[in-house]
Protein backbone atom coordinates (compact mmCIF):
# COMPACT_ATOMS: atom_id res chain seq x y z
CA UNK A 1 0.00 0.00 0.00
CA UNK A 2 1.60 3.31 -1.00
CA UNK A 3 -1.20 5.85 -0.46
CA UNK A 4 -1.48 7.28 3.08
CA UNK A 5 -5.07 8.26 2.33
CA UNK A 6 -5.86 4.57 1.93
CA UNK A 7 -4.72 3.91 5.51
CA UNK A 8 -7.43 3.52 8.14
CA UNK A 9 -6.95 6.92 9.78
CA UNK A 10 -9.11 5.97 12.75
CA UNK A 11 -6.36 3.58 13.82
CA UNK A 12 -3.19 4.86 15.44
CA UNK A 13 -0.13 2.99 14.21
CA UNK A 14 2.41 2.21 16.94
CA UNK A 15 6.09 1.67 16.20
CA UNK A 16 8.76 1.00 18.83
CA UNK A 17 12.45 1.25 18.02
CA UNK A 18 14.90 -0.48 20.39
CA UNK A 19 18.66 -0.79 20.42
CA UNK A 20 21.81 0.34 22.15
CA UNK A 21 23.24 3.81 22.51
CA UNK A 22 25.02 4.92 19.35
CA UNK A 23 23.11 2.65 16.96
CA UNK A 24 20.81 5.35 15.62
CA UNK A 25 17.58 4.41 17.41
CA UNK A 26 16.63 8.05 17.92
CA UNK A 27 17.59 9.04 14.38
CA UNK A 28 15.47 6.22 12.93
CA UNK A 29 12.46 7.33 14.99
CA UNK A 30 13.00 10.96 13.92
CA UNK A 31 12.95 9.90 10.27
CA UNK A 32 9.75 7.87 10.66
CA UNK A 33 8.07 10.73 12.53
CA UNK A 34 9.02 13.14 9.73
CA UNK A 35 7.66 10.77 7.08
CA UNK A 36 4.30 10.42 8.84
CA UNK A 37 4.05 14.17 9.49
CA UNK A 38 4.93 15.02 5.87
CA UNK A 39 2.14 12.64 4.84
CA UNK A 40 -0.39 14.73 6.74
CA UNK A 41 -0.79 12.60 9.85
CA UNK A 42 -0.73 13.54 13.52
CA UNK A 43 2.49 12.26 15.07
CA UNK A 44 3.69 11.82 18.63
CA UNK A 45 7.13 10.58 19.64
CA UNK A 46 8.85 9.71 22.90
CA UNK A 47 12.32 8.52 23.85
CA UNK A 48 13.90 6.61 26.69
CA UNK A 49 17.66 7.11 26.65
CA UNK A 50 18.72 5.02 29.63
CA UNK A 51 22.47 4.53 29.58
CA UNK A 52 22.79 5.46 25.92
CA UNK A 53 26.21 7.07 26.34
CA UNK A 54 27.61 3.72 27.49
CA UNK A 55 25.91 1.49 24.96
CA UNK A 56 22.90 0.89 27.20
CA UNK A 57 19.32 0.31 26.11
CA UNK A 58 17.54 3.00 24.14
CA UNK A 59 13.92 2.92 22.99
CA UNK A 60 11.84 5.39 21.05
CA UNK A 61 8.10 5.25 20.38
CA UNK A 62 6.45 6.75 17.30
CA UNK A 63 2.66 6.89 17.03
CA UNK A 64 0.84 8.29 14.02
CA UNK A 65 -2.69 8.47 12.68
CA UNK A 66 -5.58 10.89 12.21
CA UNK A 67 -5.44 11.96 15.86
CA UNK A 68 -2.91 10.79 18.45
CA UNK A 69 -3.29 11.68 22.11
CA UNK A 70 -0.25 10.10 23.78
CA UNK A 71 3.36 9.63 22.64
CA UNK A 72 3.85 6.40 24.57
CA UNK A 73 3.11 3.01 23.01
CA UNK A 74 1.33 0.90 25.62
CA UNK A 75 2.89 -2.47 26.41
CA UNK A 76 1.49 -5.09 24.05
CA UNK A 77 0.27 -2.52 21.50
CA UNK A 78 3.15 -2.01 19.04
CA UNK A 79 2.22 -2.86 15.47
CA UNK A 80 5.93 -2.87 14.61
CA UNK A 81 9.00 -3.41 16.78
CA UNK A 82 12.23 -2.43 15.02
CA UNK A 83 15.24 -3.76 16.92
CA UNK A 84 18.76 -2.68 16.06
CA UNK A 85 20.67 -4.92 18.50
CA UNK A 86 20.07 -8.65 18.83
CA UNK A 87 20.48 -8.34 22.61
CA UNK A 88 17.40 -6.09 22.73
CA UNK A 89 14.98 -8.46 20.94
CA UNK A 90 13.88 -10.35 24.04
CA UNK A 91 13.95 -7.32 26.32
CA UNK A 92 11.65 -5.36 23.97
CA UNK A 93 9.35 -8.09 22.69
CA UNK A 94 6.69 -7.27 25.32
CA UNK A 95 5.85 -4.10 23.37
CA UNK A 96 4.52 -6.12 20.42
CA UNK A 97 0.85 -6.86 20.03
CA UNK A 98 -0.02 -10.51 19.27
CA UNK A 99 -0.28 -9.79 15.54
CA UNK A 100 2.63 -7.31 15.56
CA UNK A 101 5.70 -7.53 13.36
CA UNK A 102 9.22 -7.83 14.75
CA UNK A 103 11.81 -6.35 12.41
CA UNK A 104 15.02 -7.83 13.77
CA UNK A 105 18.64 -6.88 13.00
CA UNK A 106 19.29 -10.08 11.07
CA UNK A 107 16.68 -9.07 8.50
CA UNK A 108 19.47 -7.10 6.86
CA UNK A 109 22.78 -8.52 5.67
CA UNK A 110 25.03 -5.94 7.32
CA UNK A 111 27.94 -7.01 5.11
CA UNK A 112 26.11 -5.53 2.12
CA UNK A 113 26.07 -2.08 3.69
CA UNK A 114 28.76 0.37 2.57
CA UNK A 115 28.71 1.89 6.05
CA UNK A 116 27.71 -0.40 8.97
CA UNK A 117 26.43 2.67 10.85
CA UNK A 118 23.56 2.85 8.33
CA UNK A 119 22.04 -0.41 9.61
CA UNK A 120 19.28 1.65 11.26
CA UNK A 121 18.35 3.16 7.90
CA UNK A 122 18.38 -0.27 6.24
CA UNK A 123 15.91 -1.48 8.89
CA UNK A 124 13.77 1.58 8.11
CA UNK A 125 13.79 0.40 4.50
CA UNK A 126 12.42 -2.95 5.65
CA UNK A 127 9.78 -1.20 7.78
CA UNK A 128 8.82 1.04 4.86
CA UNK A 129 7.48 -1.98 2.97
CA UNK A 130 4.72 -2.33 5.58
CA UNK A 131 3.74 1.33 5.83
CA UNK A 132 1.62 3.41 3.44
CA UNK A 133 4.17 6.11 2.63
CA UNK A 134 5.80 6.86 -0.71
CA UNK A 135 9.45 6.13 -1.27
CA UNK A 136 9.99 9.79 -2.20
CA UNK A 137 8.67 10.86 1.21
CA UNK A 138 11.12 8.48 2.89
CA UNK A 139 14.02 9.81 0.78
CA UNK A 140 13.09 13.41 1.64
CA UNK A 141 13.02 12.58 5.37
CA UNK A 142 16.41 10.86 5.12
CA UNK A 143 17.90 13.94 3.50
CA UNK A 144 16.29 16.27 6.04
CA UNK A 145 17.66 14.28 8.99
CA UNK A 146 21.15 13.44 7.79
CA UNK A 147 24.15 15.51 6.66
CA UNK A 148 24.53 15.81 2.90
CA UNK A 149 27.76 13.77 2.92
CA UNK A 150 25.71 10.78 4.19
CA UNK A 151 22.79 11.02 1.77
CA UNK A 152 24.05 8.57 -0.86
CA UNK A 153 25.21 5.86 1.56
CA UNK A 154 21.97 6.02 3.54
CA UNK A 155 19.75 6.02 0.47
CA UNK A 156 21.64 2.91 -0.63
CA UNK A 157 21.12 1.33 2.83
CA UNK A 158 17.40 2.18 2.72
CA UNK A 159 17.10 0.53 -0.70
CA UNK A 160 18.95 -2.56 0.55
CA UNK A 161 16.46 -2.77 3.40
CA UNK A 162 13.60 -2.63 0.92
CA UNK A 163 15.04 -5.29 -1.35
CA UNK A 164 17.07 -7.67 0.80
CA UNK A 165 14.87 -8.45 3.76
CA UNK A 166 16.01 -11.89 4.90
Amino acid sequence: MSDPAAMDVEVVTNVVFAGLGGQGVLKASDILADVAFASGLDVKKSELHGMSQRGGSVTSDVRFGHEVFSPMVPVGEAHYLVVLAESEVDTSRHYLRPDGVLIAPEWIDAQRLTNPRSHNVALLGALSLALPFTTDTWYAALEANLPERLHAVNREAFDIGRSDVR
